[in-house]
Formats: structure tokens, C-alpha cells, sequence
């Protein structure tokens, strides 16, 4: 069984282009569209007609029989797929697709080192496709082996820097199979906002509420902090002294990213709080953005584009609907709760989203060898 999604939506089309100068061109890519709604209605057999036909009366258009193929995947006829693939793997005109769903068709057959040798194959000739670093990383989760899972999915999350999917596998290693989970909380909370509305989203909400949970803990006036192996931070607060005293005494740790920048940074963010919650960790977290860009950012290799956009957020004065939205699936009564009392507010907030959403590229992106 596959670990991973394929998506394959109409806009899949694309390689078949704009408008059509030829009537056949016109008529294929016509029953093309009709057959691709037949596989997303679930009834992939009936679109083969259909794609065999645009075929005929297209028959230069990769799209055509790559859709063929997809639909005999669909239909679990594998054979049938890679006879298909095969072929198309050899055209000038190939893509990235191809070998991925080449590898599928592989791996759904057992054949695990065919599966590898199409994604490698895929990525020498694509190595900029976000969605074979995925696949090949999959392969190493089936296997055990997260290490070599994270190298992969770390080479897309640097080559495709817009691709979520290997932004949730790495956050998922990170928060769940080792003992780093700074760089999990950061590639998580990138994926939720490249991905919305997902069962996705809401795996990877509650791994972030619970991390905050479990590598924040509180012994009376002290707080531990420890998102990241051998730089567990305790913190005897102070009311008195106040949070900047607080940053002021951890900024000349020597530590690596995770000591330097976020445990320290957090450490100062906790402040008074005393226990683990979404209003206090909007709290947190409100505090943590403004160390951050106070104290901490100039101490950072590069500007790290999560903290950027949440200062973007804050300054529309919109960080507390968008804490409660990322952590929200941790505490879903706690969120309701809040939603029902704030409706406006977070009615104001999503509308700012669908116009400002997160956009990294090869300037400000963010990857753990960078820092």
C-alpha cells in the first residue's frame, strides 16, 4: 500500500498546452477532459475508450496515454500501466510524472529496486521535481530507514521549495523519530501552509500542539525547554527581571541552530506561563515571533521565512487567529471555543489568507543544511 498521495487533477492537461489550432487536437483534448472526470468519479475502465480515442486523434500528445496509464493504475491492472510507462519514459518529450508513476506501478508490484530505479532515473533527468525526492523518500520510510527517508526529503524540500509534501514527511520524522524536533516544528508549520483543509493538516496540527507539549514542561518557577538533542535549556523565571533579562543571559550560548536560535528564544517566550495550552502558547508564540525579530534574527545564518511571514501576520494584526489556526487540531474544543467567540476576527483572518499566502522561493527558503 502506498504511503504516499498522488494528485493528478485536471490541470494535469497542461502538457497538452493552450488553444488547439486543429479540430482533432480540439476533440482530443475534449474526451481527454470527459475521461479524467470519469477516473475522479471513480469509474477509470469507462475512460479508457475515451483516452484510446484522443490518442488516435492526437497521437504526439504525451498527456493522452500518460492518462491511459493512471487510469489502468487506477484500476490496479500494473501490467497494463507499465507497458505504458515504459514507452513514455523513453520520449524526448517525457516528464517527471512518468517516473513517478512508473515507480508506482513497481513498487505496487513488489518490485522495490524497478520503483528505485525509475525515481533515480526520473531525478538525474528531473532533478528539480519536488515529487520524485518524495517518492524515493518514501521507499526509506517503508524500510525504516529515516535517516536516508530525511535526505531525500530534505534534497526536495531544497529543489522544490513550494512542494508540501516533503515538508509533512520531514516534519513527521523530525517530531516522531527523533530527538531534533525544532526542525519539525518548522517544517511543519511551512506544510500547513502550503497544504489547507487535508487530513494532512490535521495530522501534522496536533503533531505540533503536542510537541509544544511535550518539550515544554513546568516544575514551579522553572521551565524546561528542549526541542533539540543535548540542548535542553532550564529557566528559573522572574517576574521581576522580566523577559528581556531573560534572553539577555541565554544569547551568548554557543550552541547549534536549535541552541542558539529557537530553544534560547523560546525559553525567553515562555516567560510566567505555567501551562500548555492555545492561549498560552498564542501567547508564546506571540512572544517568541517578537525575540525573535528583536534579538535573535540577526543571529541567524539567513533570514528564516517562517518567522518572516508570521511578522507579516502580525503586523495585519492577525498573529492570534493564525496561532489558533495552525495548533487548532491539537485542542479542538479549546479552538471551537475560541472561533465562537472570535467569528469576526477569524472570518477577517482567512479572507487575509487567501490573498497572502506563504510564497518561498530560492532566495528565502528554508532548509536545515543552510543553518
Amino acid at each position: 500500500m502506498r504511503l504516499s498521495l498522488l494528485q493528478f487533477p485536471l490541470a494535469l492537461l497542461l502538457i497538452a498546452g493552450g488553444a488547439y489550432a486543429q479540430q482533432d487536437s480540439i476533440q482530443a483534448r475534449e474526451k481527454a477532459i470527459a475521461a479524467i472526470r470519469l477516473m475522479d468519479s471513480g469509474e477509470p475502465e469507462k475512460s479508457i475508450p475515451l483516452l484510446e480515442e484522443a490518442a488516435k486523434l492526437d497521437p504526439k500528445n504525451l498527456a493522452w496515454p500518460y492518462e491511459m496509464a493512471y487510469a489502468y493504475y487506477q484500476m490496479k491492472d500494473y501490467d497494463k500501466s507499465l507497458g505504458i510507462l515504459k514507452k513514455l519514459a523513453r520520449r524526448d518529450d517525457t516528464n517527471d510524472r512518468v517516473f513517478q508513476l512508473l515507480g508506482n506501478s513497481y513498487d505496487m508490484l513488489d518490485k522495490r529496486e524497478k520503483a528505485i530505479e525509475a525515481y533515480e532515473k526520473g531525478l538525474k533527468l528531473f532533478p528539480a521535481a519536488g515529487n520524485l525526492y518524495l517518492e524515493r523518500g518514501v521507499m526509506e520510510i517503508i524500510v525504516k530507514d529515516y535517516n536516508k527517508a530525511l535526505a531525500y526529503f530534505e534534497a526536495g524540500i531544497k529543489a522544490a521549495p513550494m512542494f508540501a509534501s516533503n515538508y509533512y514527511w520531514a516534519a513527521k520524522i523530525f517530531c516522531n523519530n527523533t530527538e531534533e524536533e525544532v526542525w519539525g516544528m518548522i517544517y511543519g508549520e511551512i506544510f500547513l501552509n502550503l497544504e489547507r483543509n487535508t487530513r494532512r493538516t490535521v495530522e501534522i496540527s496536533k503533531a505540533l500542539y503536542l510537541t509544544y507539549k511535550s518539550e515544554i514542561k513546568f516544575n514551579g518557577d522553572t521551565a524546561t525547554v528542549s526541542f533539540s538533542k543535548n540542548n535542553v535549556i532550564n529557566v528559573a523565571y522572574d517576574v521581576k527581571d522580566g523577559a528581556d533579562a531573560l534572553a539577555d543571559q541565554l544569547k551568548n550560548l554557543q550552541l547549534p541552530y536549535g541552541g542558539l536560535i529557537f530553544e534560547p528564544n523560546m525559553a525567553a517566550a515562555v516567560g510566567m506561563e505555567k501551562d500548555i495550552n492555545l492561549q498560552s502558547l498564542n501567547r508564546i508564540r506571540a512572544r517568541f515571533l517578537e525575540f525573535y525579530q528583536q534579538k535573535f534574527r540577526k543571529m541567524a545564518k539567513a533570514p528564516i521565512v517562517l518567522f518572516d511571514y508570521q511578522q507579516q501576520v502580525n503586523d495585519a494584526g492577525l498573529l492570534e487567529p493564525y496561532n489558533y489556526w495552525i495548533l487548532g487540531y491539537g485542542q479542538e474544543q479549546e479552538f471551537a471555543n475560541w472561533r465562537a467567540a472570535n467569528e469576526d476576527l477569524f472570518k477577517r483572518f482567512l479572507e487575509w489568507l487567501k490573498d497572502h499566502p506563504l510564497t518561498i522561493n530560492e532566495e528565502n527558503q528554508f532548509y536545515r543544511t543552510r543553518y
